[in-house]
């Protein structure tokens, strides 16, 4: 059987992706961007709205998580997620305006396997969203989403 077409025309499968991101501008930027290329997005703007959405028994194919998110930070979410049977090789990718040298480095540390910054690239940004999917846990070096100048 033959997957629906998504709205971009590829017949890839979609993929759940869970989005933390406690602006609601950012939040709506970000949900868009990756609805119109077919996948299904679940938003949490806590870690507390994390964790039920993780409760909620739908596993995701890969987390969006801002780095500075109210309730405990990224941190929190990554070793709530990472305690859970079928969690261990979830992407996940800080999505984050620490832009400075080392951040992504610390980040990638932390326990995140990739980094986009912002304010996001439009253009760029659900193609390297995607290649975080097809990459899967064992990801080489991250692509960073430039900023538009």
């Amino acid at each position: 059987m033959t997957p629906p077409e998504r709205q971009d025309g590829s017949s890839r499968p979609r993929a759940r992706i869970l989005v933390v991101e406690d602006n609601a501008l950012n939040r709506l930027l970000l949900h868009d961007l990756l609805e119109l290329r077919g996948h299904e997005i679940v938003e949490a703007a806590t870690v507390e709205e994390a964790r039920r959405a993780l409760d909620g028994g739908t596993r995701p194919d890969l987390l969006l998580l801002d780095v500075q998110i109210p309730g405990g930070g990224a941190e929190a979410i990554i070793r709530d997620a990472r305690r859970r049977p079928g969690f261990e090789s979830i992407p996940i990718v800080a999505v984050t305006s620490l832009a400075m040298p080392g951040d992504r480095e610390r980040l990638l540390s932390s326990g995140f396997q990739g980094y986009l910054s912002k304010p996001i690239d439009t253009r760029t940004f659900g193609s390297v969203v995607e290649s975080f999917l097809e990459r899967g846990p064992r990801m080489e070096e991250p692509k960073r989403v430039s900023r538009v100048g």
